[in-house]
């Protein structure tokens, strides 16, 4: 398996992350869009991300297994030391190491930027994402109860935070 940039031109790029995007739409309280996005949705959503902070896949034999991102955590200055991680793996081939590569090489390319803290958010219950990103080593800071409905359900948010290692800190 191969980790490496998104290609936002790549047609087959874009269609295979928004097949995987659109699974976690559909069937997991994971994002809360509820209607699926198309590719050209999708391509810009890459677009604006590519053009300042890393986008990555996973790949092998040309299918893309998985993806992961980063983004500033919020736009107001206060938080521009701040990233947001987000990462999706296709289904039927979670709990392969798959996103444990991605986010490794994810914080790597993150080790080289400014971002002071990294943020993943987590829809909850979900002890399956708690433990993946605890055992990165990732830390629980926030949570919001009910703050979400999807599924037929109220979906609670939890934040966990972990320190980026900039440079040879």
């Amino acid at each position: 398996m191969k980790i490496r940039r998104i290609d936002p031109s790549s047609d087959s790029d874009i269609k295979q992350i928004t097949e995987i995007y659109n699974y976690y739409i559909e069937n997991t309280p994971q994002t809360f869009e509820t209607d699926p996005i198309s590719t050209d949705q999708m391509r810009k959503r890459v677009l604006e991300i590519v053009e300042n902070y890393p986008y990555l896949v996973a790949e092998e034999d040309n299918e893309i297994l998985g993806y992961a991102y980063a983004t500033r955590f919020r736009l107001d200055q206060e938080f521009a030391y701040s990233a947001s991680v987000a990462i999706y793996v296709k289904a039927g081939v979670t709990h392969k190491g798959i996103g444990t590569q991605l986010y490794m090489t994810l914080f790597d390319e993150l080790s080289s930027t400014d971002f002071h803290t990294i943020v993943a958010a987590i829809s909850l219950p979900n002890e399956v994402g708690v433990r993946f990103h605890e055992k990165l080593g990732f830390k629980k800071v926030a949570h919001f109860y009910q703050i979400g409905y999807k599924l037929g359900r109220w979906v609670d948010v939890g934040y966990w935070q972990k320190m980026n290692i900039i440079g040879d800190e």
